[in-house]
């Protein structure tokens, strides 16, 4: 075996050590009206590495509950398979069904589930107590004491669950999932009955303490900025499939179709035709405000009908005319509306019968009515197939 050989065989048994679970072509049905059957999750597939917290984010009803549900046990799903460290726990092919006590997932849900009679130390002692190999005391509040450390609620102790704010119920629902020292985390959206604020801070508490503690997670959510913020790889999933995985960064810059793009986060659609195809990820089309280059995922052929997105902070604005690369765009518009929100104004910039969002510093002081020049760069323009759009 030659020497690149051997670094690459290496390689892929590290890399199959560092997977913790691997989810594959999983499918779950629901029986519906007249004897259908409903396909909440179809041919779901994908890995998570060794520390790393993966988000399955979509709209309601798009299937990301009934996959995390089907990967806990607590949904049997119709075929596909689930592996954890390399061990099957669900396979439809060889019948494998391992019961969810026996799976070691720790799991916290949307209701947080805190047993009102019990202090916080009793709530998080609870699992440990009532599992099949019941630790010694000492054990017990080793264990309990520590996760309660981990969760920054060790001087609450004492404290009767009822008496706990929203935040802190969290954490401590969090810390009676971590205290069974579980293989894998799964959190199914454990922030939305907090308060914007709250929620916004708790973040970055369940941030810290998922790497901190290097914590295997899938994180179920509909809130697009969550995701942004926690994950490592995102896979956004509409109508019971995956449509997109990738990187926080990968899915809000490289959208694969419209459907991704609008969900997450704010843009500009704009139709156009492709006028050259390019071999170098790039392209040029014909749209209402004149010829752009833009990126393209794919090859698009000529003539081919395309939407281009722009993000509203990828819209540059100025008074004066830009300085721009050979490849970005540059136009002139017509400020239609303005709205200031505090670190940055929105602008609706009017160019013919076209209206682009904007978002500018609010030292930008052009009035309503007045003209304005507007930039767009050829590396934030994403051309997108016209047929790429998917029902939210």
């Amino acid at each position: 075996m030659t020497g690149e050989a051997w670094i690459d065989l290496i390689a892929s048994i590290r890399e199959a050590f560092e997977v913790v679970l691997i989810v594959k072509s999983l499918c779950t049905e629901y029986p519906g009206d007249r004897g259908t059957a409903i396909q909440a999750a179809h041919d779901v597939s994908f890995t998570v590495p060794d520390g790393k917290l993966f988000t399955l984010l979509g709209p309601s009803g798009c299937g990301k509950t009934t996959t995390l549900r089907s990967i806990a046990g607590l949904e049997t799903p119709t075929s596909g398979e689930v592996c954890l460290h390399g061990k099957v726990v669900f396979s439809s092919a060889a019948g494998v069904s391992i019961p969810p006590s026996r799976r070691n997932f720790g799991m916290v849900f949307q209701s947080y589930a805190i047993w009102p009679h019990m202090s916080v130390f009793q709530n998080a002692a609870f699992p440990l107590e009532v599992s099949r190999r019941k630790p010694g005391r000492k054990e017990i509040a080793d264990r309990v004491m520590r996760v309660l450390r981990a969760v920054a609620l060790n001087d609450l102790a004492d404290r009767a669950a009822t008496k706990l704010s929203g935040g802190q119920q969290q954490r401590l629902a969090l810390a009676r999932a971590l205290v069974m020292e579980p293989e894998l985390l799964l959190l199914d959206e454990p922030l939305s009955n907090l308060d914007a604020k709250l929620r916004e801070r708790m973040r970055f508490e369940l941030k810290r303490t998922q790497r901190e503690l290097a914590l295997t997670t899938v994180y179920v959510t509909h809130d697009q900025s969550e995701a942004l913020a926690l994950s490592h790889e995102i896979a956004v999933m509409n109508e019971g499939r995956i449509v997109q995985i990738g990187s926080p960064r990968q899915i809000y810059e490289r959208p694969c179709n419209q459907f991704v793009a609008d969900f997450i986060g704010t843009t500009n659609f704009i139709d156009a035709q492709v006028i050259e195809e390019t071999v170098d990820g790039r392209c040029r089309v014909g749209t209402p405000v004149g010829a752009l280059n833009a990126q393209c995922l794919d090859r698009l052929p000529r003539n081919e009908a395309v939407t281009v997105s722009v993000r509203p902070e990828d819209v540059e604005l100025s008074e004066q005319p830009p300085e721009g690369g050979d490849r970005d765009t540059v136009c002139v518009g017509v400020v239609d509306a303005k709205a200031f929100l505090g670190e940055h104004l929105d602008f609706h910039v009017r160019i013919g019968d076209l209206v682009l969002l904007a978002r500018a510093h609010p030292s930008l002081r052009t009035l309503v009515g007045e003209r304005i020049f507007v930039r767009m760069r050829a590396d934030k323009c994403i051309a997108l197939p016209a047929t790429s759009a998917a029902k939210a």
